[in-house]
């Protein structure tokens, strides 16, 4: 069931998200964050994957139309993210999300992969409208998280081999989670980066991206109405 581009409001303005819903025509919500790329069909497939599972998925376009296949714009890309425009994107995103009739209770989740991981812990932290949070590998060096405003329970996952992401840097995240009295469970699996993204044969690895998978969706059940 392939999903659908549409609008939502974001700070005065608009935006764009790709919208995949499930069969059931209503289900708990999921806010799925790209990686540095920009919002590639990769990041569309695991919205329908979502969907298949029973969630309505929406995944925000944070670069506004821009997308890429090549490391070097990537990067330049991601670090030319204006946070503040993409604080708002989030949460008019969320607000979309939650105020859709297909959408279910009224907490939804978050979830994003390499810098999108790090957005889905910043959007936790800006939106008590989110009741629980997914990290995978979380990186975006502009992006500082205050816990303070964190309500929801954090799922992270890891990579053992990851050089941009190392297993220290997923400790640490784990340990100041604990420090600040927030709910946190942390994987850290024999990976690399990028490990869950099955378009990149160079980084892709199917137990541990099947594994983390079915842990995050009994996650999402579990803290989700």
């Amino acid at each position: 069931m392939p999903g659908e581009m549409i609008e939502y409001a974001s700070n005065g303005d608009s935006a764009h998200a790709y919208l995949a819903t499930p069969e059931s025509a209503s289900g708990p919500g999921v806010i799925v964050l790209q990686e540095w790329w920009g919002l590639v069909e990769h990041i569309k497939e695991i919205a329908d994957r979502f969907a298949q599972q029973g969630f309505v998925a929406l995944a925000p376009d944070l670069y506004h139309g821009e997308s890429t296949d090549h490391p070097d714009d990537a990067g330049r890309m991601m670090m030319a993210l204006n946070i503040e425009r993409t604080e708002k994107d989030l949460r008019g995103a969320i607000e979309a999300l939650a105020a859709r009739d297909e959408t279910r209770g009224t907490k939804v989740g978050t979830v994003g992969f390499c810098m999108g991981g790090q957005l889905s812990l910043y959007a936790a932290c800006k939106n008590p409208a989110v009741g629980a949070c997914v990290d995978y590998y979380g990186i975006h060096p502009a992006v500082s998280l205050d816990f303070v405003g964190l309500e929801a329970p954090v799922l992270g996952f890891f990579g053992e081999t990851d050089a941009f992401v190392t297993p220290e840097a997923a400790q640490q995240l784990e340990a100041d989670l604990v420090a600040a009295d927030k709910r946190v469970e942390i994987h850290v699996y024999p990976a690399g980066h990028a490990f869950f993204n099955d378009s990149r044969p160079d980084a892709y690895d199917e137990h541990f991206a099947e594994e983390s998978w079915e842990r995050m969706i009994a996650f999402y059940r579990e803290h989700l109405d």
